[in-house]
């Protein structure tokens, strides 16, 4: 089915793209990454969850693979056009009202940190309707209740159709709690995300 006008529209309007994932999310958001344009003309900040202390190589990864200038967060960091930005292991991210990101050492979400649920609440406060987020496969709740504070506050929300997602749980959360705008099929996501 053709995405309809209204969702596109949004899409295009948005200064930032959040994407958010756990388990089974990781490639889907890698091939996001390698099919960005260099001029999208957006923020993009992706919040996965990882191990404590686990040594991570996914921004070199994504970096050698995107044509996007691509780098992990840092505290104070101003939120740059044109820029993929990566929370890092052990902190979440948050989004002051000045757009620049902060760094939060406090207690794990949904036994997570980097929380989901963190980045999307504080987006929700500084983007509003500027904000298009999409929720990926994942073992776990966390991001659901930050996807619907989104959608209150008028960004465009899309989760993941379950039946796509190696993980459905964290979409099936976000569903359940009618957080999401749109539930779209993978294929469909990666259309709407090639409309410019």
């Amino acid at each position: 089915m053709p995405l309809d006008n209204n969702i596109i529209q949004r899409w295009q309007k948005s200064e930032v793209l959040l994407l958010g994932g756990s388990a089974g999310s990781f490639n889907l958001i890698f091939q996001i990454v390698k099919n960005f344009e260099a001029n999208l003309n957006k923020t993009v900040i992706i919040v996965i969850h990882r191990k404590k202390n686990f040594f991570s190589e996914i921004e070199k990864l994504f970096a050698n693979n995107s044509r996007m200038p691509l780098k992990e967060i840092s505290d104070k960091e101003l939120i740059k056009k044109n820029t993929i930005f990566i929370a890092p292991a052990n902190y979440h991210t948050l989004i002051e009202k000045e757009k620049c990101f902060s760094l939060d050492v406090s207690e794990a979400v949904w036994y997570s940190r980097p929380s989901i649920d963190v980045t999307f609440e504080s987006a929700a406060e500084v983007y509003k309707d500027n904000c298009t987020a999409i929720l990926f496969s994942g073992a776990n709740q966390d991001g659901a209740e930050g996807l619907l504070k989104l959608r209150d506050c008028g960004s465009l929300t899309i989760v993941q159709d379950p039946v796509d997602a190696e993980m459905p749980q964290m979409p099936y959360a976000a569903i359940e709690i009618k957080a999401a705008d749109y539930i779209l099929r993978t294929n469909d996501i990666f259309e709407l995300l090639k409309t410019q």
